[in-house]
């Protein structure tokens, strides 16, 4: 008996002691089917290297442009020599803008930014009055125009539902980056204009907001009201191939702690979401 206690006693402190088989992922991870970045208003306290060292300290491989780090009259050497110091980071600057454009001035030294940089397309936020003149320019150039959406808050596309009503035709070469946050406080149905008007997002900036309501601000994802599982669904169902870009409008002084905790939580449902 005594030896029996013996025996059972060593068995329970070697199972302390030797360790479980460790539970590793095998094979691709879910969210690698899809292009994970970061819009560049969400580092506007920041300059270009600070705001690629916190990119690359998440892994983070997409970044879009603002001017305020790439001026609008930037040569192509002066371009050239910043895709170089992303390229460092291993960051793609992927993507220009969002580009106001008031005037058809406006317009030719967007276009004109955009052609030295070798875009093929940019985000914009032309007015309602340069429509044909906006056309006249992608015909022209061959680079194509993402107008951004904003939702209920007085700038000229709300939504994606004004690109379509002004631009008609998605082979103009006009579409969308459409922002899901200023959806969801449209009271807008995200899965179901994504489905409808797929051939006209060439971009998207993700974030949550804390009401479905022009009140709504922006949130950490996760911890506001938007359910993200089927808008991940979605993209995956119409094969998305662009970029889903990040833009956390709060805490601009210090936006990094919410920007590490959304892409988390971003990855962790595009991982979980099939």
């Amino acid at each position: 008996m005594k030896q029996l206690f013996r025996l059972l006693t060593l068995a329970a402190l070697l199972s302390l002691t030797l360790p479980a088989k460790a539970q590793l992922v095998s094979g691709p991870r879910g969210y690698d089917d899809f292009k994970i970045g970061v819009a560049g208003y969400t580092y506007r306290s920041y300059d270009i290297d600070q705001t690629l060292a916190f990119l690359q300290s998440m892994e983070v491989k997409y970044l879009s442009i603002k001017d305020w780090w790439l001026p609008l009259d930037s040569t192509k050497e002066q371009m050239d020599a910043f895709k170089a110091k992303c390229r460092e980071y291993g960051v793609n600057p992927y993507i220009l803008g969002p580009i106001y454009m008031r005037s058809e001035a406006d317009v030719d030294r967007a276009f004109a930014y955009a052609e030295r940089y070798g875009a093929d397309v940019f985000i914009g936020v032309p007015t309602y009055e340069l429509t044909d003149y906006m056309i006249k320019k992608v015909k022209e150039t061959g680079i194509k125009v993402a107008i951004h959406t904003h939702g209920p808050d007085g700038q000229p596309f709300p939504n994606i539902q004004k690109v379509v009503e002004i631009y008609k035709d998605p082979s103009l070469g006009i579409g969308c980056c459409m922002d899901l946050g200023h959806s969801v406080r449209m009271g807008e149905d995200i899965v179901k204009d994504i489905k409808k008007y797929k051939d006209w997002i060439y971009d998207i900036h993700i974030k949550d907001e804390s009401a479905a309501s022009k009140a709504g601000q922006t949130w950490e994802m996760g911890r506001g009201v938007m359910d993200f599982r089927p808008i991940v669904k979605v993209l995956r169902q119409i094969k998305y191939k662009g970029v889903v870009s990040l833009e956390f409008e709060k805490n601009g002084n210090n936006p990094h702690p919410g920007v590490a905790e959304s892409i988390g939580y971003l990855r962790g449902v595009s991982d979980g979401t099939k």
